[in-house]
C-alpha cells in the first residue's frame, strides 16, 4: 500500500472503500493476492530490485495534486516511468490516474469546469474493448467522482477511453498495459455523503455544490460491481483482451497499497495505494 497522507485523519476508516474493491479483507484472495504498503508521502518506496518481480501496479488517490513538484511526487513519477518502460500493467484512480498521465508525458490541472462531485455517468468511446469477466461493455457506466483536477492532455500515443458531460478525460489508455480512471470505483453513496459534509462544513466547496452531489445520489449506487470486474480484469491481464484504444473524436465540454499477485491467478502484482483513506481534504 503507498499511502500519501501527512499524519492520521479523523474519520478515516468509515471512508476507507478499498477492501472488498480491489483487494479482500485479508492479505489474500481466492485469486492469491497479497497486498504490501508503502507511504511514499515519507519516502516508502519498493526497492530497484523487487520490480522486475511484479506484473502489475495500482495508484490510488490522494489529496495531494499530481502536478505539485514534492519530492515524492517527482519520484513516484520517475518510477511510473520505469515501470512504463518494462511494461508493466499500471492502473491509476483519481490522483493515480492524473499522476500516471504526467509522469508518461501527459498534461494535468485544476480542472476548468471546477469541482466535479457526485454520481456520474460516464461515457465509452465506440469500438472500446475490454477484460477479464466483462462479456459486454455498456455504452456508459455510473462512477462516484470528488475532484477538482483533471487531466488535461493524455500522454503521447494515449487514447481517451470514457469521458462525462464534465470530465473531457475520465479514462484513458497507453497500449494495453496502461489504465486511467478519473472517478472512484471503490467508493459507496455513503462514503460520498459523509465527504461532501465534511468538505461543506470545511468550506472547501460551497454549500450549492454539496447539495447538488447530494442530489445525484438520488438514484442509488454507482455500477461498482462493473468497475470491480474491469479494474481486475485489467490487472489480470495478459490472457484477456487487451484495450482497443480507437482514434476518436470526442465534442465534450472542456470545463496505493501493493499488491503481490500469486502464481496460482497467473502473475504477479504490486498496489501502489498511495491514498486508502481520503478525498476529505482535496484541495
Amino acid at each position: 500500500m503507498f499511502r500519501a497522507v501527512d499524519g492520521e485523519l479523523p474519520g478515516a476508516d468509515e471512508l476507507d472503500g478499498y477492501d472488498g474493491f480491489v483487494i479482500s479483507g485479508s492479505p489474500h484472495d481466492a485469486y492469491g493476492e497479497r497486498w504490501d504498503c508503502f507511504r511514499v508521502v515519507d519516502g516508502e518506496f519498493p526497492a530497484a530490485e523487487e520490480l522486475g518481480l511484479y506484473d502489475g501496479f495500482v495508484v490510488s488517490g490522494s489529496p495531494h495534486d499530481a502536478y505539485g513538484d514534492d519530492r515524492w511526487i517527482l519520484r513516484l513519477c520517475s518510477l511510473l516511468r520505469t515501470l512504463h518502460a518494462m511494461n508493466k500493467r499500471l492502473l491509476g484512480i483519481c490522483f493515480g490516474h492524473q499522476v500516471l498521465c504526467r509522469a508518461l508525458g501527459g498534461r494535468v490541472g485544476k480542472a476548468r469546469g471546477g469541482w466535479d462531485i457526485g454520481v456520474k455517468k460516464v461515457t465509452f468511446v465506440p469500438g472500446l474493448q475490454l477484460f477479464g469477466d466483462l462479456e459486454e461493455l455498456p455504452q456508459s457506466a455510473s462512477i462516484i467522482e470528488v475532484h477538482q483536477d483533471e487531466v488535461w492532455e493524455v500522454p503521447p500515443r494515449g487514447r481517451v477511453l470514457a469521458y462525462s458531460e464534465k470530465t473531457r478525460v475520465e479514462m484513458f489508455g497507453v497500449g494495453d498495459h496502461v489504465l486511467g480512471i478519473q472517478g472512484h470505483p471503490e467508493y459507496t453513496t455513503d462514503i460520498l455523503h459523509s465527504l461532501i459534509h465534511r468538505l461543506v462544513n470545511d468550506h472547501t466547496i460551497t454549500r450549492s455544490i454539496g447539495e447538488e452531489a447530494q442530489r445525484t445520489t438520488e438514484g442509488g449506487e454507482p455500477d461498482r460491481e462493473f468497475w470491480t470486474s474491469l479494474c481486475k480484469g485489467f490487472l489480470r491481464g495478459p490472457s484477456t483482451p487487451a484495450i482497443a484504444t480507437p482514434t476518436v473524436e470526442i465534442d465534450v465540454p472542456s470545463p496505493e497499497m501493493t499488491m503481490s499477485y500469486s502464481h496460482v491467478a497467473g502473475g504477479l502484482y504490486i498496489y501502489i495505494y498511495i491514498y486508502i483513506y481520503i478525498y476529505i481534504y482535496i484541495l
